[in-house]
Parts: C-alpha cells; sequence; structure tokens
C-alpha cells in the first residue's frame, strides 16, 4: 500500500491495485509499471525477467555507462563467434 500511495494513487484504493499487481490479476499499465520501477531503483525490463541471474544483470547493466555496455557488448559478440 506504501508504494501504491508514494506512486500518487488514492489511499484508498492503493492497497488494493497494487495486491492486484503483485497477484497478476491486472497489469500496470506502461506509465505505471515506469512509476513502480522508478520507485524501487530498478529498469523497466526487471519485471519482465525469467530469472533471479537476469534481473541481477538488468539491474547491472542499467547502471553501467554506455561506453561500459558498448565494450561488454563487443566482448560478448566476440566470444558468440569464436563458440560457433
Amino acid at each position: 500500500m506504501n508504494l501504491g500511495i508514494q506512486l500518487g494513487m488514492e489511499p484508498g484504493t492503493a492497497s488494493a491495485r497494487m495486491n492486484h499487481y503483485e497477484k497478476g490479476k491486472h497489469t500496470p499499465d506502461y506509465s505505471t509499471l515506469k512509476a513502480i520501477a522508478d520507485e524501487l531503483g530498478v529498469p523497466v525490463a526487471y519485471f519482465f525477467c525469467e530469472s533471479e541471474s537476469s534481473a541481477e544483470l538488468i539491474c547491472l547493466l542499467d547502471k553501467m555507462s554506455e561506453e561500459s555496455k558498448a565494450m561488454l557488448l563487443k566482448q560478448i559478440r566476440s566470444e558468440n563467434l569464436d563458440s560457433k
């Protein structure tokens, strides 16, 4: 409920709305999902990860500079080509 209120939801409905999102009864629209992600300090893609390791990678990647991401991509692409 506190998260819902922090996002600007009405106090009377915040708990129910967040509960529906958590249980998968309803899906938040993108702007609500983005607000939740921002409040929790994670990228939106975090919510779509199917494993803990993928979620952790997404969070770590999000914190990297674009230059570091480019270098990592180059390294991963090179390793994938070498393994074929």
